[in-house]
């Protein structure tokens, strides 16, 4: 607490004494900008749904940010406050202090950062440092930055910090080190004189990644304290063809997994690759992907914790994330942290304006496809000896799927005030792996949305969706139903429900009603909303957590400076 309170005292006083020392000669005395974001929810009791009633009756989280800038200098600090915690936020976060700062210098050539930082190499997969607000997520590191570009098209990135793991009157960080290297060369850019005109573009890249940590608490493995990870990427691009690949290795880092023997403290290395094939035209674009991830769970850490703490690197989701309620909220998938082999097929097709069957404004069309497999694996049987568990090879997927999902959407505008789009989505759900419904099985779903926009005015429109999903598993068929109106620029409404209809036990035939008003005035955002919220998980990216029903009321507030 002493060394935080004392970092927060040297940031007060620098920004004094730059400010004192600026107006006594009458200069620019910098910049000092900021954000707030503040959500607060009261529960009610509703023994129906099972919904969270904490003895506290009111959660709040929230968090402000100020930075002050002057030239190449900057600094800022966030002052966050959890009193208490939202319910189905992950445990770890108490209280109020300061939750991230930071010191910046940078000219021309070079970019030092102190304290706290966000960085990200490559796809992130060695390494991702980010936050996610809304998952309770921060695993910024805590250390120095130091990027260097000694010539035009090289870059260069060093970082040395321990990562933020919890929240208590103050962030805490995890006793493990990361340190981390990444080099970048754009070749077009290196070679601007040679490369100017031409259509071809090329750039490589190269990263090395390790940990230490001695948070080795167990007498019955020999644990190594220092773990690396390396890799390359290269980026190309021809005309209207683009491709991206990139190769990582994990050295072997034995991880705890008490629910699955063949996973437990495993000797074996970790290996992803990625790689990314699009083509883009006018009114055509085409994405196809692939996958191989094998024992990737990277963390500075080699206790058990929280699933979302200490992860160095992360693992990109190679499905579609999707924003219908039905869709994102009832089978969203979570990455396997074990492996996954996964690809993905995206086409996006815009039928041209003033044709018969694109209409007077054209028509686009959206097809999408995702999977996901357990890869396949020789079983060594060596768990009494040098425990490297299993052999693989890439990209040899078994015929598990952890998740198949196909969906179609279709785009018109019909009339300068009319607008409608429908979906179609199918979902295969393996719940084994990822226990989303926590009904263990296989789910086949399909949902279907209708959604539509009329504009009356300048100022006022009206939207309306109908989602309905179908399933013979889990808890049977749900509709959905939202309406909303906007009173531009300032002014929203919306009543939404759903409705667990073809649920098989009939006292679980439940309604979720839940009404929102909200008022917006430049960067100021205002919102309340009142009704039921059911148990369910949400994700981001392919990063979930469980957010427990609820009853009550629920305000939130944004703004800038």
């Amino acid at each position: 607490m002493k060394k935080k309170f004392f970092i927060t005292s040297v940031l007060v006083l620098g920004f004094g004494q730059v400010m004192y020392s600026q107006e006594s000669n009458d200069l620019d005395l910098g910049n000092i900008s900021g954000n707030t974001q503040v959500i607060a929810q009261y529960y009610n009791e509703d023994t129906l749904i099972n919904a969270a009633l904490p003895d506290h009756i009111m959660g709040l989280n929230s968090f402000t940010n100020i930075n002050y800038s002057r030239g190449n200098f900057r600094a800022g600090f966030r002052y966050e406050t959890y009193l208490n915690p939202l319910e189905g936020y992950p445990s770890g976060f108490s209280g109020t202090g300061i939750g991230y700062r930071y010191v910046n210098w940078k000219n021309e050539n070079i970019n030092i950062t102190v304290g706290n930082f966000f960085e990200q190499f490559g796809s992130g997969t060695i390494l991702r440092a980010y936050e996610e607000p809304n998952l309770g997520l921060n695993n910024a590191l805590d250390g120095i930055k130091i990027k260097y570009e000694p010539y035009k098209g090289i870059n260069l990135t060093g970082l040395i910090g321990k990562q933020r793991v919890a929240f208590d009157d103050g962030f805490q960080n995890g006793n493990g080190i990361v340190r981390g290297f990444d080099g970048d060369i754009d070749f077009n850019t290196l070679f601007d004189s040679t490369f100017a005109d031409s259509k071809f573009r090329i750039s490589i890249g190269g990263s090395f990644v390790s940990k230490y940590n001695n948070d080795n608490n167990t007498a019955d493995f020999i644990l190594p304290k220092n773990v690396g990870a390396y890799g390359g990427r290269i980026a190309m691009r021809y005309g209207k063809v683009r491709f991206s690949g990139e190769y990582i290795l994990k050295e072997n880092d034995p991880y705890p997994n008490p629910t699955d023997e063949r996973f437990n403290y495993i000797y074996n290395n970790g290996e992803g690759i990625l790689l990314n094939l699009g083509y883009s035209t006018k009114g055509l674009g085409i994405d196809l992907s692939a996958k191989h991830n094998d024992n990737m769970l990277w963390r500075s850490t080699n206790v058990s914790v929280a699933p979302t703490s200490l992860l160095i690197g992360f693992l990109p989701t190679m499905s579609k994330q999707h924003t219908y309620n039905l869709a994102s909220t009832m089978y969203p998938y979570a990455v396997n942290f074990l492996g996954e082999v996964a690809f993905q097929a995206d086409i996006i097709y815009k039928i041209p304006k003033k044709t018969a069957i694109g209409g007077k404004y054209g028509t686009s069309i959206n097809i999408n496809f995702a999977t996901a497999y357990s890869p396949n694996r020789t079983y060594l049987n060596d768990m009494d000896s040098s425990r490297k568990a299993y052999t693989t090879t890439p990209f040899n997927a078994s015929d598990s799927a952890f998740v198949k999902d196909f969906n179609v959407e279709i785009k018109r505008k019909f009339s300068k005030k009319f607008k409608a789009a429908l979906t179609y989505f199918n979902f295969v759900f393996d719940d084994r792996a990822i226990l989303v419904a926590q009904h263990h099985e296989l789910i086949y779903a399909d949902i279907f949305v209708a959604e539509a926009t009329y504009k009356i005015n300048k100022h006022h429109s009206v939207r309306i969706e109908a989602q309905h999903l179908r399933t013979d598993q889990d808890r049977g068929n749900w509709a959905y139903g939202l309406i909303e109106y906007s009173i531009s620029p300032h002014y929203f409404f919306a009543v939404m429900d759903q409705y667990n209809y073809g649920n098989s036990i009939e006292v679980e035939r439940l309604h979720y009603p839940l009404a929102t008003a909200g008022y917006l005035k430049g960067p100021h955002r205002f919102s309340i909303q009142y009704g039921k919220q059911r148990a369910g998980v949400f994700c981001v990216g392919g990063v979930c957590r469980a957010v427990p029903a609820s009853n009550g009321v629920t305000f939130t507030l944004t703004t800038s400076f």
